[in-house]
């Protein structure tokens, strides 16, 4: 019979193996064309791979295990078919000719009564709603099992009784030894995914061999806040997709590398390269780890076609469907933690680019204005950068170019 081969399919020259994370299906499963076999993580992405023709699966490789680039995981049996026997096999029910009924659930209180009196509640005559079985129905039929329900009669005769002891002084309550759980109930172990590996040298490197230095500064958001209010029924009617805050300080943050075009550079050892184009990373929150896809042309394109690769890349990112092609080639990050609820954080860089933005929760606060006093939404700003190639003048001033661009609505108009 055809068999065709499974094997790990190649991602790119940098990434030469993975963890087989997981098996979507079991040994001898019949997969149709196209359907998810397996989830391979490595350590820049992860990713499915699919059954390339229908047939039935035999898995050579087990979840969990490391694989390389082209290495056979299974093999699907192409001219196997589902038998098919003409007729679909009779229930209990239909040889019977009865038609089948519902099962019932019991109620807390006649599992309770079954554990204790060991009384099968599918054999007691239910006389509840719909023939469900009471507490009292399971009473009646255990009435020696159990005493349950009952109470002792009244002779009217009072036992003599004693004086009560003085209260003792209670002694501290410890747990039995053989309660106490012991270290492996007490702790879960597990290797750590290659994509965290990777992420976690990552961050590491960025904070050895960076300068990093992170400057704050604090936005009223009451400019974007209202702006989003005027225009997102529009918005959402004509794009199909919401108006979010990351599209404004995306745009921002475009505006602020125009005029601080120290900021767009990354240092390739005694190099500087500069850059002249803004593609933006968007750090993404998943399951398996923080991934920064890459939103691109963000100089060119609209608030609309912002939010669509935003809103594409999330589901991505989600799904683990994620490329390289979708992680590589950002020239400055933006993260935000204030969807978590954070109030102020340091960002760490991003390498190789030399500077990231963080935006944090709104919250409403005292601010003077005019020479009053009044409540605005406020948001801190925190921009991490590289010390080596940005002066702190040029960090404060892009910081600054952010906050003005937010505040004052400079930005483009929103093409509706």
């Amino acid at each position: 019979m055809p068999t065709l081969e499974v094997k790990i399919p190649s991602m790119g020259e940098s990434i030469t193996s993975g963890v087989l994370a997981k098996w979507h299906v079991r040994d001898g499963d019949f997969v149709k064309k196209d359907q998810p076999l397996f989830e391979l993580e490595t350590d820049k992405i992860t990713t499915e791979g699919t059954a390339e023709a229908a047939g039935r699966v035999a898995l050579k490789a087990a979840a969990g295990s490391e694989v390389k680039i082209g290495q056979l995981v299974a093999t699907i049996d192409t001219g196997y078919r589902i038998p098919d026997t003409g007729k679909a096999a009779a229930t209990p029910a239909a040889e019977s000719g009865k038609a089948p009924q519902a099962e019932i659930p019991a109620s807390p209180a006649v599992r309770r009564i079954a554990s204790e009196t060991g009384v099968d509640p599918a054999k007691v005559a239910g006389t509840g709603k719909g023939g469900r079985v009471t507490k009292g129905d399971m009473l009646a039929a255990a009435p020696a099992a159990s005493d349950i329900g009952k109470r002792t009669p009244d002779t009217g005769k009072k036992e003599p009784t004693s004086p009560a002891p003085p209260p003792a002084t209670p002694e501290p309550i410890r747990p039995p030894v053989s309660e106490i759980p012991n270290q492996a109930a007490r702790q879960t172990r597990r290797k750590l995914t290659p994509l965290r590996q990777r992420l976690a040298q990552r961050l590491v490197l960025a904070q050895r061999e960076a300068a990093m230095l992170t400057t704050f500064n604090e936005v009223d958001m009451s400019a974007v806040r209202d702006l989003r209010a005027k225009y997102q029924e529009a918005f959402t009617k004509k794009y199909g997709v919401k108006l979010g805050f990351m599209s404004f300080f995306v745009k921002a943050v475009v505006h602020a590398l125009q005029e601080v075009p120290a900021v767009n550079a990354q240092l390739d050892g005694d190099t500087v390269v500069e850059n002249h184009y803004h593609d933006i990373g968007v750090a993404v929150s998943t399951d398996r780890g923080l991934m920064v896809p890459v939103l691109r042309a963000c100089d060119r394109v609209s608030f609309a076609d912002i939010e669509e690769q935003l809103a594409t890349a999330a589901q991505k990112a989600r799904e683990g469907k994620m490329t390289l092609a979708d992680l590589e080639g950002g020239i400055f990050t933006i993260t935000n933690g204030g969807v978590f609820g954070s109030l102020l954080s340091t960002p760490i860089l991003n390498a190789p680019q030399c500077a990231i933005l963080g935006m944090h929760a709104i919250q409403d606060r005292p601010v003077a204005v005019n020479g009053q006093v009044v409540i605005r939404p406020m948001m801190y700003l925190a921009l991490s950068y590289d010390h080596r190639i940005v002066d702190g003048r040029e960090a404060v001033t892009f910081l600054v170019k952010v906050k003005q661009a937010i505040e004052a609505s400079t930005l483009p108009q929103l093409g509706l």
